[in-house]
């Protein structure tokens, strides 16, 4: 599957950057082509200074309301960072529209912070307009929820992730969620703990997108994960997880003995289990309606026994889900790799709890205002409460 990337703000700007390195590479070691462009679009000068594999110029890094900002950002109001990206929006079409390789495009990733100002603004109006002009592509967002420092000492922030979520989700064919909190190492300096944040969020898109554009006949699978099977099954919430195991190595030509083979399943499973334990957000896998798994190993490490048992392992888990499956030979070694994707969530608590404390927060600063007492009413009362950015 072969992605076009915008990364909104400075943490989408950031994790962008990662995908450009991801995609050098798979060119390097595989000689894929898996993103046509990377752009990054931001209101601030110094964080897209800050960019170390994006192209350098003005059409891959996009400086959006320079007469409004000065080129030092919006503070973290967010509904600012929407209007700005309404005016200057067309700078990214345009940077989007002279991409040279925009025909291959299967679909495009837009990325952002849902907490900041920037990219939590204009990541759904982005969407909206990239929507209205390519028809035939489907466009996805991956909004980063905040660390539980940011949401106990920076009210704002709630508000911004409330109305971020709503927009994406109302704009975007499907929205990855990615939990900050749960890549968090303590006492690591903290340059150190977001660089690997950010890598551990885009490791596991590594395998899903190479799979569907392998050249070399050996390494294509039996049962290839291409860039249909992927849009058939993203829509509404969704999560990723990539889980990774190690198997004996065995001497070739020789007879495997029996409980080395149920050893070498039971570490599939393993990897799938590790997968499903580290999604990017906390779910339950039943709430999925639709998933996928891919499994990555050498040639000699794929069997079906491997891929009945894991099939077997991620049906147990999202019981309500229609099922996409692939493998793809190209592992490292013995290594067993599965990258698990659970989409179309209904009613995720993660993203439910947000809107609930939008909605306290909206009511509290009416409160603040008028002195009014507002009654407390369900989420799907006062979901239309939390303003929309779009």
């Amino acid at each position: 599957m072969k992605l076009l990337v915008i990364g909104c703000g400075q943490c989408g700007g950031r994790i962008a950057d990662e995908f450009a390195l991801m995609a050098k590479k798979a060119h390097i070691q595989s000689g894929l082509d898996i993103l046509t462009n990377v752009l990054a679009v931001n209101t601030d000068v110094a964080d897209l200074s800050g960019l170390a594999n994006i192209k350098s110029d003005f059409q891959h890094r996009i400086l959006i309301g320079n007469k409004k900002t000065g080129g030092h950002g919006v503070g973290k109001m967010n509904d600012v960072g929407a209007d700005i990206a309404r005016t200057d929006g067309d700078k990214v079409i345009e940077a989007i529209r002279l991409s040279p390789r925009l025909a291959d495009t299967d679909a495009f990733m837009l990325i952002a912070g849902a907490a900041g100002g920037t990219g939590s603004g204009s990541i759904s109006v982005l969407t909206h307009m990239i929507k209205e002009r390519y028809l035939d592509k489907p466009v996805y967002n991956m909004i980063v929820l905040p660390f539980r420092y940011e949401e106990t000492t920076e009210e704002r922030s709630i508000y911004n992730v409330g109305t971020c979520l709503k927009s994406a989700y109302l704009a975007a064919d499907a929205v990855f969620l990615v939990d900050n909190q749960r890549y968090l190492k303590k006492n690591a300096p903290i340059r150190n703990n977001l660089a690997k944040i950010n890598r551990m969020v885009v490791k596991p898109f590594y395998n899903i997108l190479c799979a569907g554009e392998e050249t070399n006949a050996k390494f294509i699978g039996s049962k290839v994960m291409d860039a249909g099977d992927i849009i058939q099954t993203l829509s509404g919430w969704t999560v990723i997880g990539y889980g990774r195991a190690k198997t004996p190595r065995f001497e070739v030509n020789k007879l495997v003995d029996f409980r080395e083979k149920s050893s070498e399943t039971q570490r599939g499973v393993q990897a799938m289990d590790e997968a499903l334990g580290d999604l990017s957000v906390k779910c339950n896998p039943t709430e999925a309606k639709k998933a996928l798994y891919l499994l990555t190993t050498s040639p000699g490490q794929m069997n079906m026994d491997l891929i009945n048992d894991l099939s077997s392992t991620l049906k147990s888990m999202a019981t309500e889900a229609i099922i996409r499956t692939g493998d793809y030979p190209r592992g490292q070694g013995t290594d067993v790799e599965v990258t698990v994707i659970l989409s179309e969530l209904v009613n995720s608590r993660k993203v439910m709890d947000y809107f609930s404390r939008t909605i306290e927060y909206i009511n509290h600063a009416k409160r603040r205002q008028s002195g009014v007492e507002y009654e407390q009413m369900g989420l799907g009362e006062t979901f239309k409460d939390i303003p929309s950015l779009l």
